[in-house]
């Protein structure tokens, strides 16, 4: 379980760097084609700060209302607000506050900014089709996204990701409809830094969501790993993502935005044996072939 989680994170902050590399390399050719020296990198810093900011106090409120989640109290549902709340105990976590969707599927997600600001959502199929052990370990793998600060830097993830696409949008409209300074006034050179940066700017989208799905799915194992740890008993987990992958159909309120929280994907296809590149989700089969690794 221990050499899971320290790969996880040490994979985790390689593809973090690699963003940042693609939003400062997109900056500066930005900054160059328009002769604003460091003004690329601080239009990038600004966007990025403005979107933070939304996204830290309010990306919470938007996921659950996208999802359909309505907040219970231990009156309303005594079972689920039990679990969570000794496995909050069990982790050191103050207790999240606690949604329920109502939906057939066997699903469930973590969001907010922190574990003092945090909410966890669950179906209520997931309630009603997993044993006592196998909805203790999705809730466990959530309350490790929570744990683990996933529930913030996915949230800084998806920006990284609006920074790099409104930069390029802007790149390539400024520079069809204005041209580049450096391409009319410094010649060969300037011409050849302007097609790098068109280059760029059309590539450096999807260079940027490949990331942030890499990330996701790296995220996805390393909380798989850290429920195992919490719960110590893999195989609860392990039996859950079986009836997901078995039994799951679309969600009603599947929506591609918030896709990457959920435990499992939302959409069809779950349980596919190969995750393509624009997988939120690694494959199920191989992330319980993983649990039941563990020893």
């Amino acid at each position: 379980m221990y050499n899971q989680i320290d790969s996880n994170k040490r994979k985790t902050w390689l593809l973090m760097t690699i963003f940042l590399i693609v939003i400062v390399l997109l900056g500066w050719v930005f900054g160059e084609a328009y002769d604003l020296g460091y003004g690329g990198l601080v239009i990038a810093l600004m966007i990025a700060v403005l979107m933070n900011l939304f996204s830290y106090f309010k990306g919470d409120k938007v996921a659950l209302a996208i999802s359909g989640a309505h907040p219970i109290q231990k009156e309303n549902n005594p079972y689920i607000y039990r679990l969570v709340e000794n496995l909050t105990i069990a982790s050191g976590l103050p207790l999240p506050k606690i949604h329920v969707i109502n939906d057939p599927n066997i699903n469930a997600f973590a969001c907010g900014r922190d574990p003092r600001h945090a909410s966890i959502a669950i179906t209520t199929g997931a309630a009603e089709k997993l044993e006592n052990e196998e909805l203790e370990g999705v809730i466990a793998h959530e309350l490790s996204h929570i744990k683990n600060y996933d529930i913030r830097l996915m949230t800084i993830v998806i920006v990284c990701v609006g920074v790099v696409t409104l930069m390029a949008d802007f790149f390539l409209r400024a520079n069809f409809m204005f041209g580049g300074k450096r391409d009319r006034n410094s010649g060969n050179l300037g011409a050849i830094l302007m097609i790098a940066g068109l280059v760029l700017a059309i590539l450096s989208p999807v260079f940027a969501t490949l990331i942030q799905l890499a990330v996701s799915r790296k995220r996805e194992y390393l909380a798989d790993a850290s429920s195992s740890l919490l719960t110590r008993y893999p195989e609860g987990l392990a039996r859950a993502l079986e009836k997901i992958r078995d039994f799951n159909q679309p969600m009603k309120r599947a929506n591609h935005a918030t896709a990457h929280l959920y435990i499992a994907s939302p959409f069809s296809g779950v349980g596919k044996k190969m995750a393509g590149l624009f997988a939120t989700h690694p494959p199920i089969d191989e992330r319980i072939a993983k649990l039941r690794g563990m020893a």
